[in-house]
């Protein structure tokens, strides 16, 4: 038996912005669905985060969520199995008040797992793990010791796993009591990696800037022999253009419309042709440009620090903190750095 295996959709994301729903609904309306029916699923498994935001969800975020996702889903007679994630539990400590639960209650055909749960899907006995914390750890840990599943499928933040294409995980639940299985799979990281038999699966689509470039999507996986089969999502939403003294006139602007595009400066000998070529871009109703141009930062960084040219805001806050010379534990401040980070980049 084939199933779906989709993680960290994050409905609602970036202020419940049109402009990343719309993103969202041609994934889904070209290729997430259209596989689904042609394939045959009949199980689909969701491994967190299913919206973005843990405080509340916006009226009209959850209505989208229901009217292009779930309502879809249930018309085609298809079963969910969704875990609790760290963003749709209301409390970081705890999973008991979940907007999963809350809020899709009407949908008999969504089975949510708030807590450590073996599940029979096909023959195969899987383990759901939700997010872990400190209220619920001591009863997970004893389940999966305990259990006979060979799968385990969660919402888990291991350590020494790839955050994003910048970040790293130092912390985090230890590798060691997942090596039994034969598979393990997770959301909560939204960058594909795997280290022997634990896959991040990595989510559907970009978000952020850290997200250009990697390869999004969803997974088919056979309950059978135990593989999976990545979906990639063709569509992208962010941008690099480097601009050499670019002809304006030979440059065809229109693949970047309706994204999100940084345009950085390599070589600028005529600004008037430069903002012609500015023009062009939003000519075609690009989302939003950010030009990044060489400054002299001479003076703005100790030790004669500079940022490399496109060098993402978390490598050079990383790269910074490593190269200054202070007597503090720079791991402590570059977590801490991650951290705020992080929860900055969910309020854009």
């Amino acid at each position: 038996m084939k199933i779906a295996i989709i993680t960290d959709q994050h409905f609602g994301a970036r202020k419940n912005s049109k402009l990343f729903h719309d993103y969202f609904l041609k994934f889904y309306n070209d290729v997430f669905f259209p596989l689904l029916h042609s394939e045959g699923i009949t199980t689909v498994i969701d491994m967190g985060d299913t919206f973005d935001s843990r405080k509340g969800i916006d009226f009209s975020a959850l209505s989208w969520a229901k009217n292009n996702y779930f309502d879809k889903l249930k018309e085609m007679g298809i079963t969910v199995h969704t875990i609790v994630g760290n963003h749709t539990a209301y409390y970081k400590n705890t999973n008991e008040i979940n907007a999963i639960d809350l809020l899709l209650r009407e949908y008999d055909n969504v089975h949510v797992y708030s807590e450590a749960t073996e599940v029979k899907i096909d023959n195969l006995d899987i383990m759901m793990v939700p997010w872990i914390n400190s209220e619920n750890q001591k009863k997970t840990f004893s389940a999966l010791r305990k259990t006979k599943c060979p799968v385990v499928m969660g919402h888990l933040e291991l350590n020494g796993f790839q955050v994003n294409n910048i970040v790293t995980m130092d912390h985090g639940t230890p590798v060691d009591i997942f090596k039994r299985f034969d598979k393990v799979y997770s959301g909560h990281f939204h960058t594909r990696s795997h280290q022997d038999e634990i896959y991040y699966l990595g989510n559907p689509y970009e978000l952020y800037w850290h997200d250009v470039e990697e390869t999004k999507g969803f997974h088919f996986f056979d309950t059978e022999t135990l593989e999976h089969t990545p979906i990639d999502n063709p569509y992208r939403m962010f941008y690099k253009i480097f601009y050499e003294d670019t002809d304006y006139q030979l440059f065809d602007a229109r693949e970047y419309e309706g994204k999100i595009v940084k345009v950085i400066v390599r070589k600028k000998t005529d600004t008037k042709k430069f903002e012609k070529f500015i023009d062009k871009l939003y000519n075609v109703n690009v989302a939003e440009i950010k030009v990044v141009e060489n400054f002299d930062f001479n003076g703005w960084y100790a030790n004669d620090f500079e940022p490399f040219e496109s060098e993402d805001t978390m490598s050079i806050l990383n790269r910074y903190i490593e190269e200054s010379e202070i007597n503090l534990d720079k791991s402590i401040i570059q977590k801490m750095l991650q951290e705020v980070y992080r929860e900055a980049c969910e309020l854009i």
